[in-house]
This record gives C-alpha cells, sequence and structure tokens, in this order.
C-alpha cells in the first residue's frame, strides 16, 4: 500500500519550516511541502488540479498573511490570504476526502478577558489581522465541517522573523531596549506546534473543531525579553513600558492566554514549558 500523502501548504513559513525539519521523524507518510508560489490558495481550480494529481490524504494549511501592521492598510490581501483562500482549500478537500488541520491565532479574541480563552470562547477580534483569521475559520467550517482548527499565539522558531529572533539580534546591537510589558499571553514554539499537527494525524483519531495550542505558562512581552536576555548572556538592559508608549497600527489582544486542555484530552499532544522550549530554540539559533 502506497504512503499516506501529507500536504502542507505554506511551506516557507516559520511552522512549514519545521515541518520540513520533523518530516524525517514520520517516516509513514510521504510529505509533500507547496510554498504561496507553488500553490495560489485563492484560484479554486488551481488547488483542484493540484490535489487530482497528489490525492493527499492530510492536509496542513500553514499558509496565512501575518502581517499584523500591515494588514490595516492592506485589508483585502488579508482578507484574501486569510479568508476566502481558507474557505477554497476546505472546499477542495472536502471534495477529496483530504482531512484538514488549519492554523488559526489568538487574534480572533478580544483581549479583554481575565482567564485562559477556551476553544467553544466568544470571538471579537479589533484588528485586520485578527477579523481576516475569524474569517478563515469560519469559511473552513462552512465549507468543510470536518475540519480541525488549532488556535495558536505568540509564534517564533530559529526560521522567518520573529520576536525571539528581534531580540538577540537587538540585544547584539544596543545597550538598551523598550519591550511591552501589559500584554498578556504565552509563546508557541513552532517546531512543538509542528510536532503536535502531526501526532494528532499519527494519533489515528480524527475529531474536528477547535483546539488551541501554545507553551505552557503565563508571561508578557517584556519577560520573554528578559529570558532571551539571561540565556544569551546579553549585557543590554531591558525597559518595561506600557503598550500606550509603543503604539502600532493594529490593536493587539492585552490578553491572549490560550486554554489548552482539549487539545491535551482529546490528542494526547505534549504541551511543553515556553521556558524549556524558548531554551531549545535559543540553543538551535545560536548553533546555526
Amino acid at each position: 500500500m502506497s504512503q499516506p500523502v501529507i500536504l502542507v501548504t505554506g511551506s516557507n513559513g516559520q511552522l512549514g519550516k519545521e515541518l520540513q525539519e520533523l518530516a524525517s521523524a514520520y517516516p509513514a507518510y510521504r510529505f509533500v511541502f507547496a510554498s504561496r508560489e507553488d500553490l495560489k490558495l485563492h484560484h479554486f481550480g488551481l488547488v483542484e488540479n493540484f490535489f487530482v494529481g497528489l490525492q493527499p490524504q492530510y492536509c496542513i494549511n500553514c499558509a496565512a498573511y501575518t502581517a499584523v501592521d500591515r494588514a490595516e492598510s492592506e485589508q483585502d490581501m488579508a482578507m484574501l490570504v486569510n479568508g476566502e483562500a481558507v474557505g477554497n482549500l476546505a472546499a477542495v478537500c472536502k471534495k477529496f476526502n483530504t482531512r484538514l488541520i488549519h492554523i488559526s491565532t489568538d487574534y480572533v479574541f478580544d483581549g479583554e478577558s481575565e482567564k485562559p480563552y477556551l476553544p467553544e470562547d466568544a470571538t471579537g477580534p479589533i484588528s485586520v489581522y485578527g477579523i481576516s483569521k475569524l474569517k478563515g475559520e469560519e469559511l473552513c467550517f462552512r465549507e468543510n465541517p470536518d475540519a480541525i482548527i488549532i488556535r495558536t499565539a505568540w509564534v517564533y522558531s530559529e526560521f522567518g522573523n520573529n520576536f525571539v529572533k528581534t531580540m538577540m539580534r537587538l540585544m547584539n546591537e544596543r545597550p538598551e531596549i523598550k519591550v511591552v510589558n501589559d500584554q498578556i499571553g504565552a509563546p508557541t514554539y513552532a517546531a512543538d506546534l509542528a510536532k503536535a499537527c502531526l501526532d494528532i494525524i499519527a494519533s489515528g483519531k480524527w475529531q474536528s473543531g477547535i483546539y488551541h495550542y501554545s507553551n505552557s505558562g503565563k508571561i508578557s512581552w517584556y519577560d520573554f525579553a528578559v529570558a532571551i536576555k539571561e540565556m544569551i548572556g546579553s549585557d543590554c538592559i531591558v525597559h518595561p513600558i506600557p503598550t500606550t508608549d509603543y503604539p502600532t497600527p493594529a490593536q493587539r489582544p492585552k490578553f491572549s492566554l490560550l486554554d489548552t486542555s482539549k487539545i491535551k484530552e482529546v490528542f494526547n499532544v505534549n504541551v511543553s514549558e515556553w521556558k524549556e522550549s524558548l531554551q531549545r530554540c535559543v540553543r538551535r539559533i545560536l548553533m546555526s
């Protein structure tokens, strides 16, 4: 019998790259990685033709428009990539009986909660990016009720541009930096999220719905920066500042802690402590 095919879309992003790193640890599957250039997800016909040749059993959709601030002025592009394209992909997956895991975000919430968000909690995005990602979730389930959506937060890895790499660079370049201390959440190491996606597929158990995944803990961006500083042994002074001192085009949720108990209970997925995961990532970045 031929190996089941896992199609990974958005393969050049942080999560896509981590899935490429992990693929060899899952030899029972054949992986096909498609970048934005390889597969224009908003063209239904193109996606359909791609699936005809490939017949994938699974699809992990990592493709997304992630420029949160730029989305405020590029609304149409954000809605196309994070909304319409997701609906297209979900419809094609349903047609070909391909099981879909779609990645979403904590930005679908308004950030006004005081306790970790459950998957079924009311949404209320406060940015164009958040609105576009919520639209993607809605279209995903409308076109393919059997899909799994995983919301995540504060994603970083050794690949691409992210908070950890930016902090490491700035701490080498500057004697002091300022970091927001009144936005609370938990970071997600993309390598851990990638493993969670593959472990769900490998479990042989499929339960559609919305799940939350991030590393465990509760910190501010300032706490995150201080931990990075300690791990790289930097002398850079990190100053805590309020969000009001660092205005951005897009509003960020003040509180975006995600409750991960459902994904642990249903799929027995491992959720690492944030500092332990950060240590692993920093080590990889320093070695690269």
